[in-house]
């Protein structure tokens, strides 16, 4: 069962990817990637905005192309981070 932080998650980087690629058509569980219109320096884009709008920092042994490579997987790697980070006192959130 997905995590209101999942599903909320989900709904946020999926309009951050529509808004950076308005004709893009994807699912959530399609290889943004593969589809040939995400390049490495929007990978990094990824990052930074999963970071700022989550609070979180990626760790090292997160930045890993295959947690950004779909909705899926990233909405995943928020569920697991964002909470611990919390629990940590490391995340700011934007509560937006």
């Amino acid at each position: 069962m997905e995590t209101v932080v999942g599903s909320r998650a989900r709904s946020d980087i999926r309009e951050f990817i529509q808004a950076k690629f308005p004709g893009a058509r994807f699912t959530d569980s399609d290889d943004i990637f593969g589809l040939g219109f995400a390049t490495s320096l929007f990978a990094m884009q990824l990052v930074m905005f999963v970071e700022q709008r989550f609070g979180f920092q990626v760790d090292n042994d997160d930045l890993d192309l295959a947690n950004f490579r779909s909705v899926d997987a990233m909405a995943a790697l928020v569920a697991r981070a964002a909470p611990a980070a919390v629990e940590q006192g490391v995340a700011g959130g934007t509560g937006a």
